[in-house]
């Protein structure tokens, strides 16, 4: 029987501290897609909602490393269940000043209440497949009365 893998995915290019394979300045929308597994749309959405801001050159979108950074976070909060309401409060808290104290304390206090959040989820699915479980059981031992032809 084939054995089931445990472990969890990577989520491609989603890593905060990660630079760029290239060391590059600028980005195009190409490389973002590529690097972050998004579609273009996804791109044009985010700066729609302000959570990116690339400069233009002619109708080229030109991104930075800073929109490259907010895009890690973007991609990353998302895999785990956070609002683009919340991913947009938490990255702008960079802009601060303060050498990210108040964004990190805010991550990790978001990154709590999300994981009790996903716990709670976790053991009621749980539940509901025991009460299932239970439930075909007991199906299955129910003695059903012979029909007479």
């Amino acid at each position: 029987m084939e054995k089931l893998s445990t472990e969890r995915p990577a989520h491609h290019g989603a890593h905060l501290n990660q630079p760029d394979a290239l060391s590059r300045e600028h980005y195009t929308i190409s490389d973002l897609t590529a690097e972050f597994d998004v579609t273009a749309r996804a791109l044009r959405f985010y700066e729609e909602e302000g959570l990116i801001a690339p400069t233009r050159a002619g109708l080229a979108r030109i991104y930075s490393k800073r929109d490259r950074a907010r895009l890690a976070w973007i991609v990353r909060a998302k895999n785990v269940g956070f609002s683009l309401g919340e991913i947009k409060e938490m990255i702008d808290l960079y802009d601060l000043n303060d050498g990210r104290v108040t964004q990190r304390q805010c991550a990790i206090e978001r990154c709590r209440e999300q994981v009790a959040k996903l716990t709670k989820q976790r053991d009621d699915i749980d539940a509901s497949i025991n009460e299932l479980e239970t439930f075909i059981d007991q199906l299955e031992r129910l003695e059903l009365p012979r029909v007479r032809a």
